[in-house]
């Protein structure tokens, strides 16, 4: 297979990898697994559950807490992508463009920062005549053949939210997962599944942002038409427009929260590695707002 999308990637991280030194970039990241006999980290406060003998008793005493080591496996990971293939991914971000482009460099960017770690990486997407799935692999060429065939697979039917309860039901290993889609596909998935998801797995969802449907000359995708210029130039439409998606867009984003599952928005291909590398960052530190 002829490499499309990798030596994009590669070039995308080069020139970006510039703006900020990360040891992300070189695939040390926090592991999901923890527990003794391992590389410390770092130490925290003691909550009841934990093992005693974690106590670090010197520490303890200068701080007047009692304080517990923290460790950090030296294990690979499991890494699932579950793709959104709706229709609406056909559509603009917010700075107009391609959400499909967006979503397979942000696909790719990840898979080859946690590939150079020796993760395994597998891909899930409900293809047009069924439910696609890729083995848990590694290498550059399971990154390209994931990619190249969720390209030609966008703009299939089927809820993200069965698709993520297939997962749940019959991959039965602990993984670290990303889930691309958009705000409408975050708030249609239910407290249940959330809840179940984030239980079993450590869990990441990235927001690909939805075009304005006032301001500009609009399409909707899942009409095939342009939108009209009197609503284009409606300002208290454009105006309770931006209100209804920044109330969805919050109360999302507190839902998800609640549950201890990260969250991110991205609008544009240039902003892509900065904001993966802020929330590799944010996913290592357990900043979840």
């Amino acid at each position: 297979m002829k490499m499309k999308y990798i030596p994009r990637i590669k070039a995308n991280l080069w020139i970006n990898t510039k703006i900020k030194t990360s040891n992300i970039l070189e695939g040390s990241y926090n592991s999901i697994y923890k527990g003794r006999s391992m590389n410390f980290e770092d130490l925290r406060e003691y909550v009841i559950g934990d093992n005693v003998k974690d106590i670090d008793w010197k520490a303890s005493a200068r701080s007047n807490k009692i304080l517990i080591k923290q460790y950090i496996a030296e294990k690979k990971h499991n890494i699932l992508f579950i793709l959104d293939t709706g229709k609406k991914m056909l559509a603009d971000t917010k700075e107009l463009e391609s959400k499909k482009e967006i979503a397979l460099m942000t696909v790719g960017t990840i898979s080859y920062l946690v590939d150079s770690h020796g993760d395994s990486i597998s891909a899930i997407y409900q293809g047009k005549e069924n439910i696609k799935i890729f083995p848990f692999q590694t290498g550059l060429y399971n990154i390209e053949k994931i990619l190249n065939t969720y390209e030609k697979e966008i703009s299939s039917e089927g809820k993200l939210e069965d698709l993520i309860r297939y997962v749940l039901k019959f991959i039965r290993r602990r993984m670290i997962i990303f889930i691309i889609t958009d705000i409408e596909g975050m708030s249609n998935i239910s407290e249940e599944t959330l809840n179940r998801l984030a239980l079993l797995h450590d869990v990441v969802f990235i927001n690909i942002s939805d075009a304005l449907m006032t301001g500009y000359n609009a399409y909707d995708v899942d009409k095939e038409s342009y939108i009209p210029e009197y609503i284009l130039e409606d300002e208290k439409l454009k105006e309770l427009e931006l209100e209804v998606k920044s109330k969805i867009y919050k109360e999302t984003k507190e839902r998800f929260k609640k549950h201890k599952i990260l969250t991110t928005t991205i609008n544009k291909q240039e902003d892509i590695v900065n904001d993966v590398i802020k929330l590799l960052e944010r996913r290592k530190n357990a900043n979840y707002s």
